[in-house]
């Protein structure tokens, strides 16, 4: 009888140890599996059990969390959700999560092993610290100025600090009300459905994720580089240009909008933007040293973000000359975001140097505390000191004599390039307004910020100076804007 009580015995402890290895199986080696079944609504549930952290604007938050009584307790809501819909993204318990909701998204949920001092501690209690915080390097003001300058026209504003790569501002337009996805059934799905078959494309961010044709703003980069590599030694020499110019290797002839660009020089080219100049200019200095220089403002660099991603901006690397020259002047292939041509003027404005973009200051717990910044990291020289200084005194004229009058500001010293990009067959379409600009307080040491503005249905003349009149007033407000804060 002893003889079977230990064989049972045995039985039930190797019943036991089969059991132990199945909870340890499950437990450890298949948990993930089985928290990513979308069976498991255990995962959801406890997701949005607890409010979800803020993103700050100035300090204040911008998000905030609504109790629905539901199942899925907590939806996202936003104050003036339109206003900074292209910063903070969304956060539905239905499509995800977007832009800094995303990128930020394991600080805000209470998730990011940071928030705890003893992480390990959460993990045993299957428990998790309260949602920390996001800092955003947004100016309420400026944002404010930019939206209503766009006034619901199709188009976009990025606007930096240049010496540190601070986004300041970051406005799409149209734009839409993210606490309209925040939560689950019918209503959120309706409005999904509406938002993406609008073809305004409200949910689209023009400012980091569309490409346009820079046009003339991007004959700030070409002049650059005709200065870095000797081409040009004096802005104020006549350049020997037609007008019109014949395309190298074609018959095709450059005409221009501009009157007085015969034989001018580069700077009254910049100035009042000559396409017949700056285009000899680019041939001049060569499809290598054009992307090079290219290269160096953050054209065909892939894997940008602030933190969300950033569409790539182009510069053809394989190009016959007069496609080189039509790119030299913003056309034929060349394309960017409005985030990359801020980048071009705040280069300028920090004497060369380029600053990484980023858009989130800190990320904090909810008591305030930290658990990381956002750090100044340079994207290296986008043009040498020296020719920086030619380059900002060139975009001064364009302000203070030039295609640029209405971006001036009193007590400010302002530098500004005006741009028409030309689209749709046969350039049919409406042109897009560019103004990309920078401007410093009289008398301070750095500049307060660089904007690029973007107006893709601006009523305008089929000319380089329609930037001017569409999109420099936009530029003008924000950087009044800027300039009020310091």
């Amino acid at each position: 009888m002893i003889r079977y009580i230990r064989w049972c015995a045995y039985f039930c402890a190797l019943l036991l140890l089969a059991l132990l290895v199945n909870v340890a199986r499950v437990q450890v080696w298949e948990s993930a599996a089985y928290g990513a079944n979308p069976a498991n609504k255990r995962t959801a549930i406890e997701r949005y059990a607890e409010p979800r952290g803020d993103i700050l604007v100035d300090g204040r938050p911008v998000t905030g969390s609504r109790d629905s009584g539901q199942l899925l307790r907590y939806e996202r809501s936003y104050t003036n959700g339109p206003l900074y819909a292209p910063v903070t993204g969304f956060s539905s318990q239905t499509y995800g999560t977007s832009f800094v909701e995303r990128a930020e998204d394991a600080v805000l949920s209470g998730t990011d092993p940071g928030l705890s001092a003893f992480p390990l501690w959460y993990d045993l209690a299957r428990g998790r610290p309260a949602g920390g915080n996001a800092a955003t390097t947004v100016r309420a003001a400026m944002q404010r100025a930019a939206y209503a300058g766009l006034g619901g026209k199709r188009g976009a504003v990025a606007a930096l600090e240049p010496a540190t790569g601070k986004i300041l501002a970051l406005v799409s337009s149209p734009s839409y009300d993210p606490s309209v996805l925040s939560g689950t059934g019918t209503k959120a799905k309706g409005a999904w459905t509406a938002l993406n078959a609008d073809p305004a494309r409200p949910m689209l961010n023009r400012a980091l994720r569309e490409t346009y044709p820079p046009g003339s703003t991007f004959k700030i980069v070409t002049a650059a580089a005709a200065l870095d590599a000797g081409v040009v030694t004096d802005v104020d020499a006549p350049t020997r240009t037609p007008d019109p110019y014949p395309l190298p290797g074609t018959r095709t002839l450059l005409p221009n909008a501009a009157t007085g660009c015969e034989d001018a020089s580069m700077a009254e080219a910049v100035q009042w933007s000559c396409n017949t100049v700056m285009a000899k200019i680019g041939v001049q200095v060569g499809l290598r040293g054009m992307v090079e220089a290219a290269r160096r403002f953050g054209f065909n660099t892939e894997g940008l973000r602030v933190p969300s991603w950033v569409s790539r901006s182009n510069f053809d690397t394989d190009m016959s000359l007069d496609q080189l020259a039509l790119s030299s002047i913003g056309q034929f292939n060349t394309t960017a975001t409005p985030l990359q041509m801020a980048m071009v003027a705040a280069a300028v404005a920090n004497g060369g140097e380029l600053a990484s973009p980023y858009l989130v200051e800190r990320t904090t717990q909810d008591d305030g505390s930290p658990v990381r910044r956002g750090d100044r990291r340079s994207l290296g020289r986008a043009m040498n000191p020296a020719t920086a200084l030619r380059m900002q005194e060139l975009m001064v004229k364009v302000v203070e004599n030039g295609t640029g009058k209405n971006a001036a500001i009193p007590g400010a010293v302002v530098g500004g390039k005006t741009g028409t990009a030309q689209h749709g067959v046969g350039n049919a379409g409406t042109p897009y307004a560019w103004f990309i600009s920078w401007a410093r307080a009289e008398g301070a040491a750095l500049p307060a910020v660089a904007v690029a503005v973007v107006v893709e249905d601006a009523s305008a003349d089929r000319g380089d100076i329609s930037g001017n009149g569409a999109a420099a007033p936009i530029a003008r407000a924000v950087m009044q804007a800027a300039l009020a804060a310091r």
